[in-house]
């Protein structure tokens, strides 16, 4: 054998030496594999939390913001031994009696309720008078009607009439409650007619 022929071999020999030096072993491939996957999964892992976190302060500020609404609920009768009536023209019903003000929204001496906050309201009142007369009790907001209930004279005894509503009301709008001319209401202790609201959530 020349020498040419076994410096061929030498060079042979050398480079799958250094071929094999520099491959990395099976196990660590699988290794590699497996880091990578986890940090894939970490990723999605992260992404989730972040919308976690998202919803979470989403609810702690609507929590937040029932926390700091305002309470409103009223509950107030005509409180009076009799009947209340009028002649030839409207009259504005004072409910004196107050069973409930919660916010101190609704006023005994004007009879008005004014809104503390823009939002959905439920309003409800109920009317007794006898029925011999005309029967009218008509809510009013800033001016306009809002609801009514009418019952025509009828012979003797009494009848009792409501109504009521989820209205929209803005920040200051004021509601009360009138007769109509030549009707009548009744109320006593026992409190039949009846004016109440309660805010049901802000706008």
């Amino acid at each position: 054998m020349d020498v040419r022929c076994v410096c061929v071999l030498l060079v042979l020999l050398v480079s799958a030496d250094a071929q094999e030096s520099t491959a990395p072993p099976a196990g660590l491939e699988v290794i590699h594999n497996e880091l990578q996957q986890l940090r894939n999964i970490t990723q999605e892992q992260a992404v989730e939390l972040t919308a976690l976190r998202s919803r979470l302060d989403a609810a702690e500020q609507q929590l937040k913001a029932q926390r700091e609404a305002p309470k409103v609920a009223f509950a107030v009768s005509l409180g009076s031994d009799g009947l209340v009536s009028t002649k030839n023209s409207h009259k504005k019903l004072i409910y004196k009696d107050v069973l409930t003000n919660i916010g101190n929204a609704y006023s005994p001496e004007t009879g008005v309720f004014k809104a503390p906050v823009r939002g959905v309201y439920y309003i409800r009142y109920t009317a007794t008078a006898p029925t011999e007369g005309l029967m009218s009790a008509v809510l009013y907001k800033n001016g306009e009607i809002q609801l009514t209930v009418h019952e025509p004279p009828a012979g003797p005894g009494s009848d009792t009439a409501s109504n009521g509503a989820a209205l929209l009301l803005e920040q200051g709008d004021e509601l009360y409650m009138q007769l109509w001319p030549n009707s009548h209401l009744w109320d006593n202790a026992s409190h039949h007619s009846t004016f109440s609201g309660f805010l049901l959530y802000t706008m």
